[in-house]
């Protein structure tokens, strides 16, 4: 039983796949003849072989280290098993002890008086170190040396430690000064158990020979003064000089020193200082008494119980200890300690013992009845109730009982062990007694503290023994409630703490008891645990439940279906609170008893829990469980719903009405038919939250989407509605429609969608009524009630449109095109209206083959579709609308890429039915072009979410398995850059590359270009590198196009010409353009193999620039233009001069920045291109620039300005008029300062 229940552990379900791989390897090898260090070098410390010649490398040079940098290395290789630090246990008897001697030897050769020795041990101790964090000092130390004559040494080496300063409170940035005092201390911590009296080992008492009879050894003396120091300390200094006090002062020769230490203590504890120091000093002194009393016997303390407990009860009340739950800890731990040597060390002969843990034990039908036997020894033995149990022992357990209510868990953690441990050595009536005293924690008045403390107290009780099977049955209930503790606070809960403790108790409870006292117990517990494991919110709650079942399961024996459940409720598969409802719950309810268990649960808890996801969730779950008793839900679940759906609370009525709706659904699958009697309660429901006004307030929005979805779910399971009713329900869903909350929107459409269908006929006045109502709001001022008309058009069905198709179409395209007045416009109405154009679309195409309602004109809706509908999709390709959201204009692109893909798709499939009578085609040439280089254009943009939609929308296209796209230009080509396997084209580096090579191909290179450059001269540094490395990389490659004859520079300086052209004074595309030119001419790509070509493409450049920057405020476009510019200046005549002159003007630009970036350029181009100005003036030029501080005065700038248009005879009589009339206006000079701050604030500079 023991070796099943450990293959199904939850460790081993944890590590199940690293134990098998393991397993099967040793397999294949001859374990007897693979020593077990190498099979864990090569499966566990896999960097052995590089920590090995580090540490050689070390050793042999006698710890003498230049570079801490071979330490930093092994000490992160060390890290690395900070959870798993028993696999580094099997090296450290190769790790410690050659380092160890290094510091012993060196210690010894060099003397303690040496500098130098410090130097040698910090970088030594800091590998040692990491060694103690990582595998625990007790196995470390083990490896120490231990010789006496090594104790003066230590105390020596301590003790200069002990003088050093801490360079750093950063352990990746230290130089061993804090590794060097722990180690040197835990060297201590064995060297001081050393088993003679330490006077005898102590050189400076046996030269003198002067230690009186009530004198303490000046050895021990020196320890105490640095253990003390160390005991105020914040560091883990504090907690191993505890160690070290401990060990040393409960040795049998120490007890004057124990005496002194005990009286220090209490003047510390007694203390009324109140500032940091004293602080960690008293949590020091509180460690250490604690460890003194673990170590020391119990003859040894007895004397000091009174003193002690009296400093430790009086701090326990202190505002001290109320503000520090590190102290309440440490006294917690100290009380516990007190009451353990208050009573004397025995195992009651009462305490459980499970009877698969007895030794010689057979498994008989006979042993069965043995259980009370031995919850009754107690009996049996009555000089353990003559026990004589100290008064101090009740107020120990008081304080414990208090312990277990504090504010803190590692405080209550520290009770619970506290009280298993006190309770071990009390009799059985005085172990009832405190059982008793830990039920009353879990009273309805108690916090949930107290409960998390009485959990984890019950659990101490039952793993040792202490809760006997008699007094299981007032446990369980308790646990019962525990494990569906959860308590509202304001807009959250608390009880996951509560409810994870409780869950413990349970695998307490399997670990502890036989399978016959356990069996009625656990088929209590076991729907409970099963319905946490379920449906609790926390995923720890939920894994902590699974696996006390588990070990119920495991070491309880035959459970019905327990290994079934265990294998569906795993730890992964609750990982996943969707799948842990709607999977795993569904799965474990067919089995007998947990059916009506998880029912309840989702009813009375979690349909009105305060999460709004976990009530739309727990509805789900709800309803996926009506397919095991139809009429139980039918009859009891809805009956208790249903009044709930109009409660005052609103997590209540929300939840309810989610439920029934998805209850109904569910029976309507099950093909279970309602009564006359139920379809009307349920299609009232409606009406009565309408007439409670329950829309209103807080929760109104809540409410509307639950309505929506609640019609949805009655429409889908056609119940009988009044006529009335669907009136107010057509009405209600209006209204939502018209709601501002996207979301609340979204569920009406999907009510709308099926309530139409379910409700009415294509005869009805209502129908022809609701088309005209949303095609007139389509052009409504509110913006919400054009995003809910455009949705509520696009799910119409076939018969609804029939006969105003058109008007629906051309209506939709023009709510998809930019609204003329900017205070309308609205991204999300014009992609809604992109939306449903599309879905009408497919609704008239797709129903009107299998419908006898056709269209007045057989193939006009296919015209429609191709002149007007694509139309308006290839201009909603073009919307880059931009608001204090951002690019909202994506949405609308996005949704029309999506749109022109299924509109390709209806006229294609037309022309396939046409194809046997007509040769026109509706898909054509033009039209595949204009598709392909729309997609290709967003494919480069800056957007990762439209570029990957934008690259499996062409994907699509290219490899429709059942419509084929024709005459897509360069087919092939497009075919080998996208493939038919799935690339992540969000990534940079997969998608630049390979889209950048379209650009050899006229039909595609200007749609590329003008997405590219929004990416190559865009503000993302990823997002340019990626971009401009793909672009330079393509045009290294360069050969002429196949089509032209063209160079790959020159139909890229013919593109960007034409972006100029195209997308003049539209700062979208012109700003990126010429940071994109800017950075080319910066590559000299635009200047070298185009020597015919380069004057022409500079002088367009510099009309370009002429128009652009004229009377431009955009600091971006002026700095690149002034860019462009400068290269341009420095090339060879004829442009140069003109470029140059149009740089000198930007001298005397208002902006002082614009002038400073203007002169920086002149400088540069007059250093590189001395044609400009005469040799003998250039000096005289360069000075000029540089000595004059351009963003000063103007008027100053616009001096030197001219003065060096004098040296380089440039005549700009016409461009000064203009800045000399504007100089000559006083409200010009006024107002220029504050209209630049004013520009400068907008510029963000």
């Amino acid at each position: 039983m023991a070796a099943k229940s450990d293959e199904i552990s939850i460790k081993l379900t944890m590590n199940n796949n690293n134990n098998s791989n393991v397993e099967e390897e040793e397999e294949e090898e001859d374990v007897e003849h693979d020593p077990c260090p190498k099979v864990l070098m090569k499966y566990f410390l896999i960097e052995w072989k590089l920590v090995k010649s580090l540490l050689d490398d070390i050793v042999s040079r006698a710890g003498v280290i230049s570079d801490l940098s071979s330490v930093y290395k092994i000490r992160s290789i060390l890290d690395k098993y900070q959870q798993e630090g028993q696999l580094l246990e099997p090296y450290l008897e190769t790790i410690v002890p050659p380092l160890m001697s290094i510091i012993r030897s060196k210690t010894n050769e060099l003397g303690v008086a040496s500098d130098e020795i410090l130097d040698i041990i910090k970088p030594i101790c800091i590998i040692i170190y990491t060694l103690v964090t990582v595998c625990g000092y007790k196995a470390v130390i083990n490896f120490f040396p231990h010789h006496v004559s090594d104790l003066e040494l230590a105390v020596s080496l301590s003790e200069k430690c002990h003088r050093i300063s801490t360079e750093t409170a950063l352990r990746q940035e230290s130089t061993g000064e804090m590794e060097a005092k722990c180690i040197t201390l835990l060297w201590l911590c064995i060297l001081v158990l050393i088993p003679f009296d330490i006077s005898s080992v102590d050189t400076s008492i046996s030269a003198s020979n002067t230690l009186g009879e009530h004198e303490v050894s000046p050895l021990v003396l020196k320890i105490l003064g640095f253990s003390k120091d160390y005991l105020s300390n914040a560091g883990p200094m504090r907690t191993i000089a505890a160690l070290l006090l401990s060990r040393l002062l409960t040795r049998p020769d120490m007890s004057l020193a124990l005496t002194r230490f005990i009286e220090w203590t209490h003047e510390i504890l007694s203390s009324d200082k109140d500032d940091a120091l004293n602080h960690f000093r008293v949590l020091g002194a509180v460690e250490a008494l604690a460890a003194i009393f673990k170590s020391g016997g119990r003859k040894v303390l007895l004397d000091w119980v009174p003193l002690v407990w009296s400093d430790a009860s009086t701090l326990m009340k202190s505002t001290t200890a109320a503000r520090s739950p590190l102290l309440r800890k440490y006294l917690v731990k100290l009380t516990q300690r007190i009451g353990l040597a208050c009573l004397p060390h025995r195992l009651p002969s009462w305490r459980y013992v499970s009877k698969a843990n007895l030794l010689g034990e057979h498994f008989s039908s006979s042993t069965s009845r043995d259980t009370d036997e031995v919850s009754d020894n107690s009996r049996q033995i009555p000089d353990e109730e003559d026990m004589d149990v100290p008064e101090i022992v009740e107020e120990i357990i008081e304080l414990l009982l208090t312990g277990l209510r504090d504010t803190d868990t590692v405080v209550r953690w520290s009770a619970a062990k506290g009280m298993g441990r006190v309770t071990l050595r009390l009799t059985s009536a005085l172990a009832e007694e405190v059982l008793s005293s830990v039920l009353e924690l879990f009273s309805p008045g108690q916090g949930d503290g107290s409960w998390h403390g009485g959990c984890l107290a019950l659990a101490e009780l039952a793993r040792r023994g202490l809760l006997l099977p008699s007094s299981l049955p007032k446990v369980v209930p308790v646990i019962t409630k525990a494990l569906h503790y959860d308590i509202r606070r304001g807009p959250h809960s608390v009880g996951s703490h509560v409810r994870d403790a409780a869950a413990y108790v349970c695998w307490a409870f399997g670990r502890a008891y036989y399978h016959t006292d356990m069996r009625s117990i656990l088929d209590q517990l076991a729907p409970h645990l099963l319905t946490i494991a379920c449906y609790d919110r926390e995923v720890n709650c939920r894994r902590a439940a699974a696996a006390a079942f588990q070990e119920n399961v495991g070491r309880q024996g035959n459970y019905p279906h327990g290994i079934d459940i265990v294998n569906t409720a795993d730890y992964f598969s609750l990982s996943s609170r969707a799948n842990a409802y709607i999977s795993v719950a569904v799965s474990i309810a067919q089995y007998e008893g947990y059916l009506y268990p998880f029912v309840d649960e989702l009813l009375y808890n979690k349909i009105c829990h305060w999460e709004k996801g976990l009530r739309e969730l727990a509805a789900e779950a709800i309803s996926a469980l009506v397919r095991y008793e139809p009429e139980y839900f039918a009859n009891f679940v809805l009956e208790k719903l249903i009044p709930c759906t109009l409660s005052t609370d609103l997590c209540t009525r929300h939840g309810a009405t989610l439920a029934v709706g998805e209850i109904v659904l569910a029976l309507n699958q099950c093909d279970y038919k309602l009564a006359t009697d139920k379809q009307n309660k349920v299609a009232g429901i409606v009406p009565a939250i309408e007439k409670a006004r329950l829309y209103r307030g807080k929760g109104g929005e809540i409410m509307r989407s639950a309505v929506s979805r609640f019609i949805e779910c009655i429409s889908l399971s056609h119940v009988a509605v009044p006529e009335k009713i669907k009136r107010s329900l057509l009405d209600t869903l209006n209204e939502n429609l018209r709601h501002p909350n996207s979301h609340i929107q979204s569920a009406a459409v999907k009510a709308l969608k099926h309530f139409v269908q379910a409700n009415f006929v294509a005869t009805d006045k209502s129908v022809s009524s609701l088309i005209s109502k949303h095609l007139e709001l389509l052009s409504d001022p509110n913006v919400a009630v054009r995003r809910g008309s455009a949705l509520a058009l696009g799910v119409q069905p076939y018969e609804f449109l029939v006969h105003r198709w058109k008007d629906v179409l051309l209506k939709l395209c023009s709510a998809s095109a930019i609204e003329d007045n900017p205070e309308e416009r609205d991204a999300e109405a014009r992609a809604n209206a992109v939306k449903a154009v599309v879905s009408v679309c497919e609704t008239l195409t797709q129903a009107r083959e299998n419908s006898e309602i056709t269209p007045e004109e057989d193939g006009s809706v296919f015209i429609v579709i191709k002149n007007e509908v694509m139309a308006s999709l290839f201009r909603a390709l073009e919307d880059y609308s931009v608001d204090n959201r951002g690019d909202v204009g994506s949405w609308v692109r996005e949704a029309a890429m999506d749109g022109l893909e299924k509109c390709s798709y209806i006229l294609c499939k037309r022309d396939n039915v046409k194809c046997s009578t007509s040769h026109n085609t509706l898909f054509d040439r033009d039209l595949a072009t204009s598709l392909v280089g729309g997609v290709i254009k967003q494919a480069v943009e800056k957007m990762d979410k439209l570029r990957e939609a934008a690259a499996k929308v062409l994907q699509r296209l290219l490899y429709n398995k059942e419509i084929f796209i024709p005459f897509i230009p360069y087919r092939e080509k497009l075919e080998e850059i996208v493939p038919s396997e799935d690339v992540k084209w969000e990534v940079l580096t997969n998608s630049y590359p390979c889209f950048v090579q379209l650009l050899q191909y006229s039909c595609y290179s200007k749609h590329l270009l003008s997405g590219l450059v929004t990416s190559t001269g865009g503000l993302q540094e990823s997002l340019r590198k990626a971009s401009i490395s793909a672009l330079l990389e393509y045009l290294e490659m360069d050969e002429n196009d196949p089509t032209q004859g063209k160079s790959r520079k020159r139909m890229l300086s013919d593109g960007i010409l034409w972006l100029l052209q195209q997308y003049t004074r539209c700062d979208r595309i012109i700003v990126p353009t010429l940071k994109t030119v800017e950075i080319l001419f910066s590559k000299k790509i635009l200047l070298l193999n185009m020597e015919a070509y380069s004057p022409i493409f500079c002088a367009c450049v510099l009309d370009f620039l002429e128009v652009e920057l004229k009377a431009s405020k955009d600091f971006t476009k002026l700095y690149a233009g002034i860019a462009i510019l400068g290269y341009i200046a420095s090339v060879s005549d004829p442009v140069n001069h003109r470029s140059f002159r149009k740089l000198v003007i930007f001298l005397g630009h208002r902006y002082p920045k614009i002038r400073k970036a203007s002169a920086e350029q002149v400088y540069l181009v007059l250093l590189q291109n001395g044609s400009l100005i005469p040799e003998d003036k250039l000096e005289k030029a360069l000075e000029i620039i540089s000595e004059t501080c351009w963003e000063g005065d103007i008027e100053n700038s616009k001096q030197q300005r001219l003065e060096l248009c004098i040296i380089a005879g440039l005549d700009l009589n016409n461009k000064v008029v203009s800045n000399k009339d504007n100089s000559k206006r006083p409200t010009k000079i006024a107002d220029e300062n504050a209209s630049y701050s004013s520009l400068v604030e907008s510029s963000g500079f």
